[in-house]
């Protein structure tokens, strides 16, 4: 059988397979815009009011290094409106086709203000290699940029006319009030900090960094992966210039990390930047958790 021939045949059993409902995506009947990670989801849900018209896949891990399989393509070409974050952050656009009318980046309308960053950082997790590309694509952790993404989400459920306009244009206002109240308080906690050092511990807070002026530099360490001799080493060298008295996570480390760091005088906390649908509360609790772990540090290095 000619390559031509064998990769018609499998798209052809593909699609039959589909349509008999063998493969499943988890997309519910009624769904109707696909939702690339949860910030967007959570801003469609609230905009649109229905949040059985929306699909988040469920992804075991950060939604950046998703790759998402032949249902999961289906669904998504399927949508009424599908919405990507942009800045790099779906990696698997390139190997993917998707119907240009109804897909929208919501980052476009900041794209100059994007971060570039000096080079593409791969390592391993999971027995798995994965980049954090040449743009910083953590987005929405700059309130002000998830409120650009928020009214793109409204444009593009507006466009597809599947919500009265009245309706979409009052919830945005809503969750517009909301972003805007949760940038005031980060900016407040930040201004505590002021200029103390601190560490991230993974590269993925450059726009809260930027936005609220905090001196954030990473390394690359996962929470549930203990450091070995040589990243230990790579810490203290980073703190010869960058004396953070705080590290912080996307998740909860283990506790022999959080001992180690102990031992050195650095206290962890968790910024969890809510790239996954959380497994309990919202967008919205898991930032007002987050402000809540920056005053932690405020109040600490007030003392």
């Amino acid at each position: 059988m000619s390559r031509f021939l064998l990769r018609f045949w499998l798209i052809a059993v593909t699609a039959h397979f589909f349509a008999l409902g063998t493969f499943s995506s988890g997309m519910a009947q009624e769904a109707r815009v696909f939702a690339s990670n949860y910030p967007l989801a959570y801003f469609a849900e609230r905009i649109s009011g229905q949040a059985s018209l929306v699909h988040f896949p469920q992804i075991d891990g950060d939604p950046a290094f998703w790759e998402p399989g032949a249902a999961d393509v289906i669904a998504m070409q399927q949508s009424e409106v599908i919405l990507l974050n942009g800045a790099g952050y779906e990696k698997w656009l390139t190997a993917v086709s998707l119907p240009l009318s109804r897909t929208f980046d919501t980052s476009t309308g900041f794209s100059t203000n994007l971060i570039t960053l000096p080079e593409a950082i791969t390592h391993a997790h999971g027995g798995k290699e994965h980049s954090h590309g040449a743009t910083a694509f953590t987005t929405w952790i700059d309130l002000t940029q998830a409120v650009a993404q928020a009214e793109a989400v409204h444009d593009a459920l507006a466009d597809a006319k599947l919500v009265p306009q009245a309706t979409l244009d009052a919830n945005l206002d809503s969750l517009r009030s909301d972003l805007k109240s949760l940038d005031g308080k980060l900016a407040e906690v930040a201004q505590s900090i002021g200029d103390s050092p601190l560490i991230g511990s993974h590269p993925v807070y450059q726009y809260l960094a930027r936005r609220y002026g905090l001196q954030i530099q990473s390394v690359h360490w996962e929470p549930d992966v203990p450091p070995s001799e040589e990243m230990m080493a790579q810490l203290q060298s980073l703190r010869s210039t960058h004396p953070a008295l705080w590290m912080i996570w996307e998740a909860d480390p283990l506790a022999e990390t959080v001992e180690q760091l102990a031992a050195l005088g650095i206290a962890s906390v968790v910024f969890d930047p809510s790239g996954n649908r959380p497994d309990s509360g919202d967008f919205m609790s898991v930032m007002e958790a987050n402000i809540g772990a920056l005053r932690r540090i405020a109040v600490s290095l007030s003392n």
